[in-house]
């Protein structure tokens, strides 16, 4: 067998292994209450909002304030936990799962479950680049920590951070299968987050018409520039702003240096000590999502292009030239 012969057959068998893989169905994860009345909040929005950065000053608020937070980074980059360990990467469950299995061995908490002034951290992870589906791999990690005991753990808030511009099942998880009771969104006043902000009441309203029970129980407004954008969204689709962030040069800095700014005592301490009395009392609500052009007349006409007029293209635009009809090829045939 020649060279491009043998490569074109590893190829081919590469590709019948990834069909065959991701044609394999996932058991469902474990949905039982927890033993201990644990509040399970999953928190969306658009990718580089400032989810991390929220998420990562809620819990060290929460757990200053006397309550056991565990906080779940559920994107494939795996960068949830990034500032509460200041930079440092933490080990994620589906990699330990990899390299343990190999080894023959079996994953314990202290492998994958981290502490830093009193909050709990971990990071499900996700495959490599080209490798697989991350919304399995959320499915799967989420199996993984049932094994280790997830049910039985005795925490009062648990803080699972999802990616909301990715609209896959996997990552509809905590939604679709009542795992939480109830949603937080952040977002900031620009279309594309808010775009993501809709897309996620939108999966909630369609999963409570299925039976579901999980809400929105508001949203978070980061880098808030007061232009007014994402209050105007909550009032339409009626969910409560849980907090706005503003846009500060100084937070800017220390985030960007992974520093927490939600500490007791510091400036920034009366934002987030209201944010996590709102996130704890905040009852889950039925949104009311807007359509397309709803959601586009929150903004000026000449910031999101809503003045534009659609036209048609012709055959002659798409052949550069002047185009010829040719007879069809169609046999009729005539009732008998």
């Amino acid at each position: 067998m020649n060279a491009p012969t043998k490569i074109s057959a590893n190829m081919a068998a590469m590709t019948d292994a990834l069909r065959a893989e991701a044609a394999i169905e996932p058991d469902a994860p474990v949905t039982a209450a927890p033993k201990k009345a644990t509040q399970i909040i999953a928190i969306y929005g658009k990718g580089g909002i400032g989810k991390s950065f929220t998420l990562a000053n809620l819990s060290y608020m929460m757990a200053q304030q006397g309550k056991k937070v565990l906080l779940i980074g559920c994107d494939p980059k795996s960068d949830t936990t990034s500032l509460l360990f200041g930079g440092r990467a933490c080990p994620t469950i589906l990699e330990t799962s990899s390299k343990k299995k190999l080894a023959g061995e079996e994953v314990k908490i202290g492998d994958v479950c981290f502490k830093r002034d009193g909050v709990f951290a971990m990071e499900l992870g996700g495959p490599e680049v080209g490798r697989g589906c991350g919304g399995r791999g959320i499915i799967h990690g989420f199996e993984l920590i049932e094994k280790l005991g997830f049910h039985d753990w005795g925490f009062d808030y648990v803080l699972l951070d999802f990616l909301g511009d990715v609209v896959c099942g996997g990552f509809g998880l905590p939604i679709a299968r009542d795992m939480c009771q109830k949603v937080i969104i952040v977002g900031s006043n620009d279309l594309q987050s808010l775009y993501v902000a809709n897309n996620v009441c939108s999966a909630v309203e369609y999963f409570r018409k299925l039976g579901g029970n999980v809400g929105v129980a508001g949203i978070v407004i980061n880098k808030d520039d007061g232009t007014g954008e994402a209050q105007a969204f909550a009032d339409a689709v009626g969910i409560p702003v849980l907090a706005s962030i503003p846009a500060d040069d100084d937070i800017r800095r220390k985030s960007a240096s992974y520093q927490i700014i939600g500490k007791p005592g510091t400036a920034w301490a009366p934002l987030f000590e209201q944010l996590a009395t709102n996130v704890a009392e905040a009852p889950p609500q039925h949104p009311h999502p807007l359509t397309q052009d709803g959601l586009l007349g929150l903004f000026k006409a000449s910031e999101v292009g809503r003045d534009v007029v659609l036209e048609q293209a012709t055959l002659e635009d798409m052949c550069g030239s002047t185009a010829v009809a040719k007879p069809s090829l169609e046999v009729i045939y005539d009732n008998v």
